[in-house]
């Protein structure tokens, strides 16, 4: 069933009201038409089963028929800190970690981070939000990751929130699953994971990051690169979190 998230102010009184981008993917991209159903999300939480009334290429609107709470969310909210790199890269960072389960994405300014301008990485807020919700949508989440503002590595570091996971290449020590041990699956919790850049962090940033209460942990003895590394990393928390 086809999904689309909505404002809560277009949920009332029964009925949901599309937008007219909506509408359009409705009509003339889905082809559905009235009688036919879908799935609304008010990314607050509920899921609505929702009977086309209306389905036009400039207004749809609906009549809910079962309301019940979202589907698709993990206990854990793991924020990603993924430092820039080319646009397809990191949008496809986006929409993969979005759906293996991601809760919010922080783009990072590091040494070695190909993309340095913050001003001109706000300025893509818009398009990678679309990415994210399209992909929260077609992977069955129940509410939209965040997009933050992107951050310098050291506001990033001082920003964070919960426990704090660094991935270093160099690490030997300690693995992602003994960084997670003590973590309980029934406890909602908040872990912050950090993603460094094509380069890799420099062994200042790391030490940094140490001195703030990030542990860095190793994804195995191969190298990753930093796309491959964030979708294995943001799979691996959930699955050892049975989540």
């Amino acid at each position: 069933m086809h999904r689309f998230f909505v404002p809560p102010a277009s949920i009332h009184s029964g009925q949901v009201v599309f937008s007219a981008e909506a509408a359009h993917q409705i009509s003339s991209v889905l082809r559905l038409r009235p009688g036919q159903a879908l799935l609304v999300l008010d990314n607050l939480g509920t899921e609505y089963t929702v009977e086309l009334v209306e389905a036009g290429q400039k207004a749809a609107a609906g009549r809910i028929i079962e309301q019940k709470p979202a589907q698709g969310e993990p206990q854990c909210r793991l924020a990603l800190y993924l430092c820039l790199a080319q646009r397809e890269k990191f949008e496809w960072m986006l929409q993969k970690c979005t759906e293996t389960g991601a809760s919010t994405f922080v783009p990072v300014i590091s040494s070695r981070s190909l993309v340095q301008d913050l001003a001109d990485t706000n300025k893509k807020s818009a398009r990678w939000e679309k990415i994210i919700q399209e992909a929260a949508e077609q992977s069955g989440r129940g509410r939209i990751p965040v997009l933050k503002p992107a951050l310098s590595l050291a506001q990033a570091i001082y920003q964070s929130q919960g426990k704090r996971i660094i991935l270093w290449e160099q690490e030997r020590a300690t693995s992602l699953r003994q960084a997670l041990a003590g973590l309980s699956p029934e406890t909602p919790t908040e872990l912050s994971l950090l993603v460094g850049p094509e380069g890799g962090f420099s062994g200042e940033e790391v030490q940094m990051a140490i001195q703030a209460d990030w542990q860095p942990v190793s994804l195995g003895r191969r190298i990753l690169r930093m796309e491959t590394a964030a979708v294995v990393a943001t799979a691996l928390v959930l699955y050892e979190l049975e989540q």
